[in-house]
């Protein structure tokens, strides 16, 4: 049974591989945030080890939130390694940067979701999907607020 939630099909299969696309960058991005968590060290260990913790918590929160838009757009979500690393826009980690080079590739990451995300806004607003772009407005609060604080240490 097709959904009628006031959306046409073709428009909701055209959000929904957006936000296939933002869930293959928080995921990409949630596993390099985790790896860099499990694998800091330097005089900021403490406070990175923390940082990072809350921040793939967060990530991974919000990879259910995304999966579950997309279903309830009548899509399937990609579930696998393989489906989302054909749509993710970020580069994986190689190897175990230093630290300061993990708050950079961190940045850059964020950054990317912040564009990935942003470039959803008009086809969401296109079918007055608000669900979406409340989503979206969300995620790049979380996103913008997320790449400041990591700017901020690079900066110091």
């Amino acid at each position: 049974m097709q959904p009628n939630i006031g959306i046409e099909e073709k428009t909701r299969q055209d959000v929904a591989k957006g936000l296939s696309r933002l869930l293959a960058d928080t995921y990409t991005l949630y596993l390099k945030t985790h790896g860099f968590h499990w694998n800091v060290t330097g005089p900021m260990f403490n406070n990175l080890h923390l940082m990072f913790e809350s921040q793939y918590t967060e990530l991974w929160n919000a990879t259910d939130v995304i999966a579950e838009r997309i279903r309830a757009l009548d899509a399937f979500a990609p579930g696998s390694y393989n489906e989302l690393g054909k749509l993710t826009s970020l580069k994986e980690a190689t190897g175990v940067p230093n630290a300061m080079d993990m708050i950079a590739q961190l940045l850059e990451g964020n950054e990317t979701v912040i564009r990935t995300a942003r470039g959803l806004v008009s086809a969401a607003e296109e079918a007055q999907d608000e669900a979406t772009l409340d989503l979206l407005t969300q995620r790049l609060q979380v996103h913008e607020k997320t790449a400041w604080m990591l700017r901020s240490l690079l900066r110091g």
